[in-house]
C-alpha cells in the first residue's frame, strides 16, 4: 500500500498545471464526494487514549485539532505544493498579511537583520519598518531595482530578504535569480512575495527563493469571497520553522475559506490567462490615450525592465497601473466617470478593480518615500479582470475623455 501511495503521489507531481489545479491533492471521505468535503470542526476524536497521546507525539498520523491543520486545510496546502514549482510542503493561512508576517517571524530573533525594497506594500513596509525593530530586528530599505545596493546592504547578520516581484503599485521588477544568489552568499534566506504573477506566471523557487507568499484572496480566489494567504517552502523550514509558529499563535485559515480557494485553483490558470490577455490590450490602448502621461506594464516593451520580465515570468500580468494628466483631481475625476469598472483596493479578481494608491493602499506610506518610489497623486492601479476587453476598453476611454455629466 505504501509503495502505491507513493506512485500516486510521483503520478501527481508529474501531471500538467491544469491537471494539478483540477485534481491536485483531493482525497474523498467514506461518501465519495465528488467535490472536495468541508470539514467545519474544531477538534477530532480518538479510538483510544493511547492514540492520542501517540497522535500528541507524532508517532502516528492524523489530526489533533484544526488550528494545527485540517483535512480541507490540508487538501489545498497539497495542490498548492503540486502547483508551486520546487515546493515541499505548505501551510496556509487566515490571510495574505498573516503569511508575510508567519514567514518572517518565525525565521528572525533579536539581533537579526533583514534587507529590503522600499517599494513593498503598505502593510508589508509596516511589518518590515515597524513591527521588526521592535522585537530587535534590524532593517536595511533599499532601491530593490539595483543590485549593487543588494550587496551594500547585505552583511553577516543578514538573516532573510523579503520583496515582492513586481512590485505594488510601480510595477518594478526585482531579479529573483541575482538577488537569491547574492542572499545565499550571505548566508541570508530569501522570501518572494509572489502574489502579483501569481504561480501560473512566475516560479520564484526554480529562480533561487527558499521562501513563497501569497495573499490567497486575490487571484488564487480571485472572486472577491474570502480571505486567505499560504507560505511555501522546503520541508525543513516549513515543518521545523513556520508550522510551530502557526500553531502556537494561531493565524489559521477557516475550512470553509480553504475550500473557497479550492474552487479557485480549479480555474486558476484559465483566468488568469485571460486577465493577461485583456491587460496587454488595456496597456496598449492607455500608452496612446492623450489624457494618459505614463503606462506601466510589465508586458510591455516601454517598461524599463521590460527583458528581465519576459526573463523571469511567462506574461506581462493582470496589473496595469497608469498616470492621468492632471494630478489627483484628474485621477479622482476620471476613476468617478467609471461605470463598469469598480473602485476597490482588492486586486486580482474576476472583476476590473481599479483604486488610486497614494489615498488608499499606500495611503501610510511616508510622503517622502512614495515620492522616491514614483507613486505619484496621478497615479492609478487598475487590476484587469475577465470582463469583455472592448467594454473595459470603453469604459475607460469615456473616464478618460473629461465629458461632463
Amino acid at each position: 500500500m505504501t509503495n502505491e501511495k507513493e506512485t500516486a503521489q510521483a503520478r501527481a507531481k508529474s501531471y500538467r498545471t491544469a491537471t494539478k489545479l483540477v485534481r491536485g491533492g483531493t482525497k474523498r471521505s467514506q461518501f465519495n464526494e465528488t467535490s472536495e468535503a468541508i470539514f467545519i470542526n474544531s477538534g477530532f476524536v480518538y479510538d483510544s487514549a493511547e492514540q492520542a497521546a501517540g497522535r500528541f507525539k507524532g508517532e502516528n498520523e492524523g489530526f489533533i485539532y484544526s488550528r494545527y491543520a485540517n483535512p480541507t486545510l490540508s487538501m489545498f496546502e497539497e495542490r498548492m505544493i503540486l502547483l508551486e514549482d520546487g515546493a515541499e510542503a505548505a501551510r496556509a493561512t487566515a490571510s495574505g498579511m498573516a503569511a508575510v508576517n508567519g514567514a518572517l517571524m518565525s525565521l528572525l530573533k533579536a539581533g537579526d537583520h533583514v534587507v529590503a525594497p522600499k517599494a513593498l506594500f503598505g502593510s508589508c513596509l509596516y511589518i518590515i519598518e515597524t513591527i521588526l525593530p521592535r522585537f530587535g530586528v534590524n532593517v536595511t530599505l533599499i532601491d530593490g531595482t539595483d543590485i549593487d545596493q543588494w550587496k551594500d546592504a547585505l552583511n553577516e547578520k543578514t538573516a532573510c530578504v523579503f520583496f515582492e516581484t513586481p512590485s505594488n503599485p510601480a510595477l518594478e521588477i526585482m531579479d529573483i535569480a541575482a538577488i537569491s544568489d547574492l542572499a545565499h552568499k550571505a548566508g541570508a534566506k530569501v522570501i518572494v512575495d509572489n502574489v502579483f504573477a501569481t504561480p501560473v506566471l512566475q516560479h520564484p523557487l526554480t529562480l533561487g527563493a527558499d521562501i513563497v507568499v501569497y495573499s490567497a484572496t486575490k487571484h488564487i480566489d480571485g472572486q472577491g469571497r474570502c480571505l486567505g494567504g499560504v507560505v511555501l517552502g522546503s520541508e525543513e523550514f516549513v515543518e521545523d520553522t513556520l508550522a510551530p509558529y502557526l500553531k502556537h499563535t494561531g493565524p489559521a485559515l477557516s475550512p470553509f475559506n480553504a475550500w473557497n480557494m479550492l474552487k479557485g485553483l480549479e480555474t486558476l490558470e484559465l483566468r488568469v490567462e485571460k486577465q493577461c490577455d485583456n491587460a496587454e490590450k488595456v496597456a496598449a490602448f492607455l500608452e496612446d490615450h492623450p489624457a494618459v502621461s505614463r503606462v506601466i506594464f510589465p508586458g510591455s516593451e516601454t517598461h524599463p525592465q521590460h527583458a528581465l520580465a519576459k526573463q523571469q515570468m511567462a506574461r506581462g500580468g493582470t496589473l496595469v497601473t497608469f498616470e492621468v494628466a492632471g494630478g489627483q483631481e484628474a485621477a479622482f475625476a476620471a476613476l468617478n466617470r467609471l461605470s463598469l469598472i469598480d473602485i476597490s483596493n482588492n486586486l486580482g479578481d474576476a472583476k476590473s478593480l481599479i483604486t488610486h494608491p497614494t489615498t488608499t493602499t499606500h495611503s501610510s506610506v511616508d510622503d517622502a518615500i512614495k515620492q522616491e518610489l514614483g507613486i505619484t497623486e496621478s497615479m492609478v492601479r487598475l487590476s484587469v479582470g475577465l470582463e469583455d476587453v472592448d467594454d473595459l476598453i470603453e469604459d475607460l476611454g469615456y473616464a478618460l475623455s473629461r465629458q461632463k455629466d
